[in-house]
């Protein structure tokens, strides 16, 4: 019902503001919707079909990772924390294995990793799911802890200011990670309120206690390395975490003495249904998104903000930023443009051109994430999904501000 009024939401404001336009002279703007309309559902059908390998072949080797009991293994070692902030998902469910795989995967930046591996844990909480249309409180949690976005190591946004020009391209590297952190336990805290989880039990403190303790081990440690080097060591530990993940599974599974080839074949074709069970929900989203943006409403929309901020009398610096916080939670190849042309605009290393970067590493695409995981399993009830995720993004947006002003104000 949410998604229902915020795709008619988009339409709506998208035909005020071009009727606006039209009487301020732009004659194109209907033209530009409606090329927008099919240049986004092209570009919806491309990221299906991109999914399709991935999700085959992640799909397949959680497949065998189920079948040689993998999965159940994982499950019961993370089960003390998951069945805390999952009560609902039963101690040893192999969706407690998928969920875990999917949070690893993003937290080393492993987008295509993350994606089959999320959907594969959608699907099975979908299983436990008893209104096979609504959001159970366990998939809003994982959601969420999606959208958040916690991610240790953004090369991709690093690599994009070394391309830029920036002098010093990783020097975004602490603020983002703090960035994500405090939209991660926002994200935690905030859906536990809605669901009623007790956040102060000795498990989940001490588990969100390691999690600072980590980043804080992660950030002592990159600091000690320059650009060549964190970029070297980071690649190499998320393929090798990959490859052991894929090698760990066949050799479980051959030591169970299942048939490995015939098992990836069955998850391999699970995953190309998925991929194309997701087609009509990611076109729908992002037309949506894309006639907003063609609109021109999006430019009036950051002309009003830095108009207000400065009749509060506050700085406007981090305004020329604000496209990129905007769009993220809608799509994340328009956050990435929105980036590019602010570090292309204001320069790589002005206050706007970093935090928008910052705002890119901060969080995650909620409403492609909520379309591609929800959708997959047939959800249209989402909840407080939307709202949690929401304000999630809100935290993190908040928390670049800050962290930018600290770390790059003047």
């Amino acid at each position: 019902m949410v998604l229902n009024y915020i795709w008619i939401a988009f339409f709506l404001l998208a035909a005020v503001c071009a009727i606006v336009q039209c009487f301020m002279g732009n004659t194109t703007v209907f033209g530009d919707i409606i090329g927008s309309t099919f240049d986004n559902a092209k570009t919806a059908f491309e990221i299906s079909l991109g999914l399709t390998g991935v999700l085959s072949l992640w799909m397949g080797v959680m497949k065998i990772g189920e079948r040689g009991g993998a999965v159940n293994a994982l499950s019961r070692m993370l089960s003390p924390l998951f069945t805390r902030l999952f009560p609902e998902i039963p101690q040893g469910h192999p969706a407690t294995g998928h969920i875990f795989m999917n949070v690893a995967a993003n937290m080393l930046g492993l987008d295509n990793a993350a994606t089959p591996l999320g959907l594969k844990a959608m699907e099975s909480m979908q299983e436990l799911n008893t209104k096979k249309d609504t959001a159970s409180n366990p998939m809003i949690m994982f959601l969420v802890l999606n959208t958040s976005g916690l991610t240790i190591i953004p090369v991709s946004i690093m690599v994009y200011r070394a391309q830029m020009g920036a002098a010093q391209p990783t020097d975004i590297f602490v603020p983002i990670l703090l960035a994500t952190t405090v939209a991660t336990l926002a994200g935690i805290i905030i859906v536990s309120i809605y669901q009623h989880i007790n956040l102060f039990k000795p498990v989940l403190l001490a588990a969100l206690g390691g999690l600072c303790a980590l980043v804080a081990g992660v950030i002592w440690g990159f600091s000690k390395l320059d650009k060549e080097t964190m970029d070297m060591v980071s690649g190499m530990v998320a393929n090798i975490i990959l490859f052991a993940i894929i090698l760990s599974f066949i050799i479980t599974g051959l030591c169970k003495k299942i048939n490995v080839y015939e098992a990836f074949i069955e998850g391999a074709k699970d995953g190309f249904t998925t991929a194309v069970r997701v087609i009509p929900y990611l076109v729908a989203i992002l037309v949506a998104i894309g006639v907003f943006r063609a609109s021109g409403g999006m430019d009036l929309l950051i002309g009003g903000i830095n108009c207000l901020v400065e009749l509060c009398g506050g700085n406007t610096d981090f305004v020329a930023a604000l496209p990129t916080a905007i769009m993220k939670p809608l799509s994340g190849s328009g956050a990435r443009g929105m980036m590019v042309d602010t570090m292309t605009t204001y320069g790589a290393d002005s206050f706007a051109g970093r935090l928008s970067c910052i705002f890119q590493g901060s969080t995650d695409t909620t409403f492609y994430i909520l379309a591609v995981y929800f959708g997959s399993v047939g959800i249209k009830n989402t909840r407080h999904a939307v709202t949690c995720g929401l304000l999630a993004d809100i935290a993190g947006v908040i928390a670049a501000i800050a962290i930018a002003y600290m770390f790059f104000g003047d």
